[in-house]
């Protein structure tokens, strides 16, 4: 099993849709009837997900794993007190009161390199960023801003792969996070301005395996009348709010700036850092 199996398992069956599978990190998957090159692509596969098309996959190597950092490591000991008073599990408790927060509200802006870069900027030594914080900052502002980042790394990765001829008209999710956090999904479908479908099965490689199985042992015929038959995905649909779109529009703009400045060599301080950080604990 591997990342490729879940497309199947949402009934992908053809080009331009994109499948994010969002756990501890996101890999961001679509295929396409001709072969095209990207910076920043983990992988070009012909026939590498479902015959006749080009598999490609793109990646975020740090989302969930984000969210926990933050949650572990920088949570005041009251939220995790008021969260056991109400019988919440801190991640919800911190989701309920970051959802009450309108888009931009915060005047926070993350960028999402907290384990370093994957696709587009393929960079291990790039660090997490946190931009816009006051006397006045709140932990759920924190914690939404840091969502709203991996959502505007999988734009700038969407971007990329349209730059290059690979056209992405639909999107899918996958995995737990796109189970599990409806605030979470319906930013992703705000700053990605496209309604965004959820996979019917919390088990997507499990689920795709046996589609592939089902043809294998012959119960369909080809890979295709399986996934008609066999992928799913749930009725509720996350679609953008148009006004929450106009005011990302504008955040992301500002993150694409920060993005290249800092990613792309302009300025190298975050590689520094970590050059005197190491040579502080090799004294």
């Amino acid at each position: 099993m591997d990342a490729h199996v879940c497309l199947p398992a949402v009934g992908i069956d053809g080009p331009n849709k994109l499948l994010i599978i969002m756990g501890t990190s996101s890999c961001h998957i679509v295929m396409g009837t001709e072969e095209m090159q990207a910076p920043g692509l983990c992988g070009v596969v012909a026939d590498g997900v479902l015959p006749g098309y080009f598999g490609y996959e793109a990646g975020q190597s740090c989302v969930g794993d984000h969210f926990a950092w933050f949650v572990e490591n920088a949570l005041p000991a009251d939220y995790y007190e008021a969260a056991k008073a109400e019988n919440k599990n801190i991640h919800k408790y911190l989701r309920e009161k970051a959802e009450k927060l309108r888009s931009g509200e915060s005047g926070l802006l993350a960028i999402d390199w907290w384990n370093g870069n994957r696709s587009i900027l393929v960079d291990a030594d790039l660090t997490g960023m946190m931009l816009g914080m006051t006397l006045q900052t709140k932990a759920e502002e924190i914690y939404r801003a840091l969502i709203e980042a991996t959502a505007y790394g999988t734009k700038m990765i969407i971007e990329n792969y349209r730059k290059h001829n690979i056209p992405i008209s639909e999107i899918y999710a996958s995995g737990g996070i796109s189970q599990k956090d409806p605030m979470c999904m319906q930013i992703y479908a705000d700053v990605l301005n496209l309604p965004i479908k959820i996979a019917g099965s919390a088990q997507g490689p499990a689920l795709g395996s046996a589609i592939f199985a089902s043809v294998a042992g012959g119960g369909y015929d080809d890979i295709f009348e399986a996934t008609r038959r066999m992928g799913t995905v749930k009725n509720q649909i996350y679609t953008p709010i148009p006004e929450n779109v106009a005011v990302y529009e504008k955040l992301y703009s500002e993150y694409a700036i920060l993005h290249d400045y800092f990613g792309r060599g302009e300025n190298d301080v975050m590689k520094r850092l970590k050059k005197i950080k190491k040579e502080s604990r090799d004294v």
